[in-house]
């Protein structure tokens, strides 16, 4: 991540709430990823920070990408990426994702059996298998299990495939996702080892999805994903990750408003559920980098702007104590940050810097208000 001095130079010239990025972190990433796997085609779920900036980085580099919505698919359309590139993906695909993905050639993961009959004869097809297990993360974040909205049932998935086949479809072969944020390597294999146990026929392709949390054991899981491609029969090991690719690149910067007491001490910041919803969400904590020599340690909940009890970034954290306008730095934040942003309470959603070769570079200017009310008013008024 980048040194506090650079962060520190990005709050005085951009301004905050401010994203930054690291572009040399999110290149390491990829390269712990292609150590692990080997061979494995990449798919970088773009759903975790889909900045055009950061799409084009990774293209450069031979990534593809997975999209789940029609305005992802937009966006690599927009890329010029061809089919072979693209992955679409999602429990409820709408007929645009359906036209635009088949007639760029995309491989789609079907979700449920009923989709077969919704792909043309011909397309390329994943079919989606959920491995009802019960893994090490956050209910929001497991989708690999039983009760999940996601993927086909471990018993319907053999004659999902023999229906995909009779509809003319191209299956080349099984998807798994179990979660996000999973750091045990046995999770990833108890999924591994269900769907190498599937009689599926003759594929080409296992995608092993990713969620792989930021300090997992890429090796390990990488080593069962082959084991469970060999005794498939499968040729290609496909990964998606997504957040392991960028989170660590990212940070937010914000700056502090206030310091308040009432039965707890808050510090608060001009940045918070807006700008990065995770904490609110599903519990996600974010270690914190204060960017300023503060006084005597304290006790602090990090509090945004927001009129709502949960608007915190962090709870219970050791903070120096700060004095008004001293910035902070919450990090491991560019994945699910600047994505998930909101115009909720019409706030402006925050700037998006990199820092590549030595120079910054803005890729997403920050809004002005105008711009949230734009799509509202036949002519947005001009403030003055």
């Amino acid at each position: 991540m980048l040194s506090p001095a650079l962060l520190q130079d990005a709050a005085e010239r951009f301004g905050t709430p401010l994203y930054v990025y690291d572009a040399a972190e999110i290149d390491g990433a990829l390269g712990r990823v292609r150590a692990a796997f080997g061979d494995a085609r990449v798919f970088y779920a773009m759903k975790a920070n889909s900045n055009f900036t950061i799409l084009e980085r990774l293209r450069a580099r031979g990534v593809g990408f997975e999209a789940v919505s029609p305005g992802e698919l937009a966006r690599v359309r927009h890329l010029g990426c061809a089919g072979s590139e693209v992955i679409v993906n999602g429990p409820a695909k709408t007929r645009e994702e359906y036209e635009l993905g088949q007639a760029m050639g995309a491989t789609f993961v079907l979700d449920r059996l009923s989709e077969v009959a919704l792909v043309a004869p011909g397309t390329a097809v994943l079919l989606r298998v959920n491995p009802a297990l019960d893994v090490s993360t956050h209910d929001h974040l497991a989708t690999g299990a039983a009760k999940s909205k996601f993927g086909v049932r471990l018993e319907d998935v053999e004659r999902g495939v023999k229906l995909a086949r009779e509809a003319g479809l191209v299956v080349r072969g099984l998807h798994v996702h179990i979660g996000s944020a999973i750091r045990e390597a046995a999770d990833f294999g108890m999924a591994f080892e269900k769907l190498a146990k599937l009689d599926v026929g003759t594929i080409d392709v296992l995608d092993v999805g990713g969620g792989w949390g930021l300090d997992a054991d890429l090796s390990g899981i990488a080593s069962k994903a082959r084991q469970a491609r060999d005794a498939l029969g499968a040729s290609e090991l496909w990964v998606e990750p997504g957040r392991y690719l960028v989170a660590r690149s990212g940070a937010l910067l914000t700056r502090v408003v206030g310091l308040k007491q009432t039965g707890r001490s808050f510090v608060i910041v001009d940045a918070g559920m807006t700008e990065l919803m995770r904490p609110m969400l599903y519990g996600a904590s974010h270690p914190l980098l204060a960017l300023y020599a503060g006084g005597t340690e304290g006790v602090f909940d990090l509090a945004g702007p927001a009129c709502e009890s949960g608007d915190l970034l962090a709870s219970n954290v050791t903070l120096p104590t700060p004095s008004v306008g001293d910035a902070v730095a919450v990090l491991e934040a560019g994945a699910y940050g600047a994505a998930m942003s909101s115009t909720y309470l019409s706030r402006s959603r925050p700037a998006e810097v990199m820092y590549d070769a030595g120079a910054w570079q803005v890729i997403r200017r920050r809004e002005r208000p105008e711009d949230v009310w734009r799509a509202e008013l036949a002519e947005a008024p001009t403030l003055a």
